[in-house]
């Protein structure tokens, strides 16, 4: 039961997002661990990835999708839930936790999206076509990519201000 020395428990938006952020945990790490399955169980699919110009940068996509998706989202959830509790306070702003997630997905999942298609169109176009060709077809899909990579950046930045807050002066609760 929520009291005074529990001002989060009583918020059931910054719950939601706290909880979206390790079902998205959940749903990235199924998502990366069967990339990794598929890339290293099927001979045609490793070769290309190790093999094919820029074909690497599909692998780029399954990292990202493990280290900013099940790793990041488990990290933000779990870090979500325990300064409150450590604090004593709610969290500074529920506001800048549902920015946070939003601009987070849209941006790793953008990333996962950029780094895909450009491995994929690289590594065919690397078949018929001299490296600066390929180059030239990849390279707007990696300043696309760019774009997406700031947005979690951001995120991150929004992710670290919002802790700050909630913990400077956290004395004054004790």
């Amino acid at each position: 039961m929520a009291n005074q020395s529990q001002p989060w428990a009583e918020d059931k938006v910054y719950i939601k997002y706290t909880l979206w952020f390790v079902y998205c945990c959940i749903i990235y790490s199924l998502i990366g661990f069967s990339w990794g399955a598929l890339m290293g169980g099927i001979a045609e699919f490793r070769h290309f990835v190790d093999h094919r110009l820029f074909g690497d940068l599909i692998v780029r996509a399954h990292t990202h999708i493990n280290l900013l998706g099940w790793v990041e989202m488990a990290i933000f959830a779990g870090v979500y839930y325990i300064i409150p509790r450590l604090v004593r306070r709610p969290i500074y702003s529920v506001k800048l936790v549902k920015v946070h997630f939003w601009m987070h997905n849209i941006g790793l999942i953008g990333m996962v999206l950029l780094f895909t298609i450009a491995g994929i169109l690289g590594g065919t176009a690397s078949e018929f076509m001299s490296p600066a060709e390929v180059e030239q077809i990849v390279k707007p899909w990696l300043a696309a990519m760019g774009v997406f990579g700031t947005i979690v950046l951001l995120a991150n930045c929004i992710w670290a201000y919002n802790l700050a807050k909630t913990c400077i002066g956290w004395e004054k609760n004790y």
